[in-house]
């Protein structure tokens, strides 16, 4: 858990007027009691001990409420996977749900579970663009032919792409139609040379318009190994995750892979739901492509993300603002937005957020950046909650918590807090 001088910082005009208050009420014991104590003397306080029970006090409450959030859910929808929510630099409530293994449901779900990301992974590529950035390596404005000559869009820069308004139509289309071998995998740089023989048109011109198009984080991915001579997937796990400790996080690679494996080896299997039940998801060719999706992490390496984005660990504040910054013009019917891998939406004005689906996988991830809130959901069912049941615990008003105080770090909260959900006690419920 990283640390909260920032918080204890902010959080010493309380305890000055919490020591006011203490030394005013001792004060008029020590007038009105027959048993004075002598002068100059005041009974010692543990002002930190104080505010920290106060603060638990609050935490359990909070902790309360979203337990019965998703305790609510889970009777409403299906939900097989792990969740976490984090408020005011604290955990506040963690649970795991389900069955690794969704058919014969066995193997009780455990919240050291990586799943895939689907479109969260986005995040984590606009995040290595603008690492390259921030070392001079290139610049948002550089026009993606610069890099790959072939490529027959000459006006789409990589600010577009991270935008999404280069205009490029989906590489999904255009590998169906002319990717003959479906067993064998198909890799960003195979995308590359389809769109240069092709030439499918773009849906508008550059920058003229906002289309999220997968195709965007795909040529993404392939500039950062262009520009830093390395694997997507190496650049990855030296740059994000070993630099913040993210230790259960990786991209799946099919890299050396001849034909497409069955099943992807690696983590929690998604699984489709069928009319005789769920049905573990099969492997697919178009999986072989890197930057969109295809990443797997686990609700804690995501949450030490967040918080490696909130304490500056991997770009300064005044460069990772720029993730945050609409990139498309505001219109009269527009609600919807994007900056650099995080949406935005005008009905939750302080929120960034991002959401995923994908062969078998669902996720979630809301981060409010005025609450200091975040919540991470991640399923292993192509079916399952909406979006809405995660919003209305990120927008609840019934209990704020101040910000962490420095005494209290996440195992003190884990030692006087039970949380709810253990794997011993993982029941499923329909």
């Amino acid at each position: 858990m990283l640390t909260h001088g920032l918080f204890f910082i902010l959080l010493q005009p309380v305890k000055r007027l919490v020591v006011i208050l203490f030394l005013a009420f001792a004060a008029l014991l020590s007038c009105s009691g027959p048993e004075r104590q002598p002068a100059g003397m005041v009974a010692e306080v543990d002002i930190d001990s104080l505010v920290t029970d106060l603060d638990f006090k609050q935490v359990e409450k909070r902790r309360k409420e979203v337990e019965a959030a998703i305790t609510s859910l889970r009777k409403k929808v299906t939900f097989s996977g792990t969740v976490l929510y984090a408020e005011q630099g604290r955990i506040i409530y963690e649970g795991s749900f389900g069955y690794k293994d969704m058919r014969r449901r066995k193997t009780e779900m455990t919240l050291d579970g990586q799943f895939q990301l689907a479109s969260v992974s986005k995040m984590f590529t606009a995040e290595a663009i603008m690492l390259l950035n921030n070392q001079g390596k290139l610049d948002y404005d550089d026009k993606v032919c610069r890099y790959f000559p072939e490529f027959p869009y000459p006006e789409v820069s990589i600010r577009n792409l991270l935008n999404h308004r280069s205009g490029l139509s989906r590489y999904e289309s255009l590998a169906h139609e002319h990717w003959t071998n479906k067993r064998k995998p198909i890799h960003n740089e195979d995308v590359l040379k389809l769109y240069a023989e092709h030439q499918p048109a773009p849906y508008f011109a550059a920058d003229n318009g906002f289309h999220y198009c997968n195709t965007n984080y795909m040529l993404l991915a392939s500039i950062v190994e262009k520009v830093s001579g390395q694997h997507f997937e190496d650049f990855m796990q030296k740059n994000i995750y070993d630099a913040i400790g993210m230790k259960n996080s990786f991209i799946y690679s099919m890299r050396t892979d001849t034909v497409v494996p069955t099943y992807i080896d690696r983590g929690v299997p998604g699984h489709d739901a069928t009319r005789r039940g769920y049905r573990k998801s099969q492997n697919d060719y178009l999986n072989g492509v890197m930057g969109d999706k295809i990443m797997f992490s686990t609700v804690e390496d995501l949450y030490r993300f967040s918080q490696a984005l909130d304490y500056s660990l991997l770009l300064p504040d005044s460069v990772q603002k720029e993730a945050f910054r609409p990139g498309s013009p505001k219109a009269r019917r527009r609600t919807e937005n994007y900056g650099f891998g995080w949406r935005m939406s005008t009905k939750h004005k302080n929120a960034v957020y991002h959401f995923g689906w994908w062969k078998g996988y669902r996720t979630f991830f809301i981060k409010d950046l005025e609450k200091n809130r975040v919540i991470i959901a991640l399923t292993n069912t192509d079916k399952g909650p909406n979006g809405d049941y995660f919003w209305n615990i990120i927008n609840s008003t019934t209990t704020r918590l101040a910000p962490a105080d420095a005494n209290v770090s996440y195992l003190e909260m884990k030692e006087n807090i039970t949380f709810p959900h253990h794997p011993s006690d993982n029941r499923y419920e329909d």
